[in-house]
Order: structure tokens, then C-alpha cells, then sequence
């Protein structure tokens, strides 16, 4: 299985030299949040900008919020982005922003979960068809085409670790993104999904499973903590935090060890400089791909 090691660009880098530096070093994917209510990029401008100065680089969403976005609109996007730059555009969905107070950003006309699967298989079906009918009880359409698909069908990853984010995991999705989880943790989630994909007659590729991981290099800030005890208040921040580049990279390998293959490498705490991040990143990490 093929590992391969990403990184969230640090909040206060600059974002086109954060591109730049990751093409110039190899670095394997680039993965933008989607935070409204702060100075970060968008993800699909972020990714538009990203991939237009690269070569090589990949480029996703790390993730992307779907329901309150309309799928004919995100397919024409992607299918455009996939037809100018190609094999490097990496799209990860999720249900609700992680800031509760980003929601009224994302409107919808019914329960998330509901909205999400159902927006989720209208965009499946117009990133393989070239022409869809859809009638849902949230979307509609009549013979919908986004103009030339993808030679190779675009990837479609989701986020979450509840039941129901793992359910739809597993029916719907082609790979899977976790976050705030103990290798231990992730890996009974990888194969809860692989067997509600069993059960929808589906497989999903071993390794599109993956992870996005918070490195603290110095003290953890005040924002992480208070959103790790909002998001896991039943767990200790230590385990899901490694402190420095060593326990990070010990943690990627018991990752690995779980079924884990692709990661989403972040600073935490005291935000360094980009090119010591960077340095960090390409001297610990980098060498456990393959």
C-alpha cells in the first residue's frame, strides 16, 4: 500500500509561498480546511491557485463542506479543475463545519446527514455520466452535464468518526478522512467502514484511508485544546497530539501499523515559521512513504 505524507499549510504562512516551497521540496499533497470566519483561503480558490503554479504537487480538501453547496455547481468545479490539471485534485467532503458558528454559512432545507448523502450521490453520478437525472427530496435535476469527465473518475473522500459519518463512508464514499483519533481508534473505524461497504456491495481501496494529524511543536494553543475537549471529551489530549517531530513520527508508524496509509500533517501550539515546519516535515516524515 502506498503511504504518502500531506501537509495543512500553517495559519499564518503565507499561502503561496507555502505552495511553492511544497512543490520545490516534493512534497507529496497540499490540504486546504474550509474556515470561513478567519483570514484562510478558500478551498476551491486555494486549490485553483495551488494547482495552477505546480507541476506535481496534489492538491485536496481536508475538508470541504457539502451540504449547502449545490452538486451540479461543486461537479462542474472539480470536473474542470481535474480536466486542467489532472490526477492531482484530491476532494474530501464533510457534513458541518468543525466552528459551530460557520453553519448559518451552509444553509440547507433539511437534516445535514440527510442533505449530504443525498448531494454526495448526485455528484458521484455527474463526475461518471455524461448526462444525469436526478429526483431526490433535496435535489432535482433533468439531464445534467458538466461538459468532458475525468479520463479517471475523481476520488470522492468524507470525513467524520461518528456511526453515521462511517456508514456513509462506506456506502458512498471512495476513501475516508479522519481526525482527533488514537491509531487504536482509526483503525476499528477503518474497518467498521469497510464493512458497511461490504454490506452495499462495494470495496473500497485498502489504502484510502487516512488521517490528519496535529503536531505540537511547543504548547498546545488554547483553540486546539478547547476543540479536542469539545470534539473528545472523553480523551486525553496527549494521545491525540504528539509532541514533536519524534512522537510524530511514532505515531504515523502505529497509524500504519492500524491500516492507515495517507496523512494530513499539521503545526500545533506554537506556530513555527514555514520553512522550519517544512524542514521538520521533509526531514522526520517524508522518508516513511514509499
Amino acid at each position: 500500500m502506498k503511504i504518502r505524507l500531506g501537509i495543512a499549510p500553517p495559519g499564518s504562512a503565507d499561502f503561496t509561498q507555502t505552495v511553492d516551497l511544497a512543490e520545490e521540496l516534493g512534497i507529496d499533497s497540499l490540504w486546504i480546511s474550509e474556515r470561513v470566519y478567519d483570514a484562510s483561503i478558500d478551498p476551491f480558490i486555494g486549490m485553483a491557485h495551488a494547482l495552477s503554479r505546480t507541476r506535481a504537487l496534489k492538491v485536496g480538501f481536508g475538508v470541504a463542506i457539502l451540504p449547502g453547496r449545490h452538486p451540479v455547481l461543486v461537479a462542474k468545479q472539480l470536473a474542470s479543475l481535474a480536466a486542467l490539471h489532472p490526477r492531482r485534485v484530491l476532494p474530501a467532503f464533510g457534513v458541518s463545519p468543525a466552528r459551530p458558528r460557520e453553519r448559518d454559512a451552509f444553509p440547507v432545507d433539511g437534516p445535514r446527514g440527510e442533505v449530504f448523502d443525498e448531494g454526495l450521490s448526485l455528484l458521484r453520478q455527474l463526475l461518471r455520466q455524461e448526462q444525469v437525472t436526478f429526483k431526490g427530496d433535496y435535489y432535482r435535476v433533468t439531464d445534467a452535464g458538466v461538459g468532458p469527465l475525468p479520463a479517471k473518475p475523481l476520488d470522492l473522500w468524507v470525513g467524520g468518526s461518528a456511526p453515521a459519518a462511517l456508514r456513509r463512508a462506506g456506502r458512498l464514499s471512495d476513501g475516508w478522512l479522519g481526525s482527533l483519533l488514537t491509531p487504536a481508534e482509526a483503525g476499528a473505524r477503518r474497518e467498521e467502514i469497510q464493512r458497511h461497504a461490504a454490506e452495499a456491495g462495494r470495496e473500497i481501496e485498502p489504502d484510502h484511508f487516512g488521517i490528519s494529524i496535529a503536531v505540537a511543536l511547543g504548547d498546545v494553543s488554547d483553540d486546539l485544546l478547547a476543540s479536542i475537549r469539545r470534539r473528545r471529551p472523553d480523551a486525553d489530549p496527549a494521545a491525540l497530539v504528539p509532541a514533536g517531530w519524534a512522537a510524530a513520527r511514532a505515531q504515523v508508524e502505529r497509524y500504519v501499523a492500524a491500516g492507515l496509509t495517507k496523512f494530513v500533517v499539521r503545526p500545533a501550539g506554537r506556530e513555527p515559521g514555514l520553512r522550519e515546519f517544512l524542514d521538520g516535515f521533509t526531514r522526520e516524515l517524508m522518508p516513511l512513504q514509499n
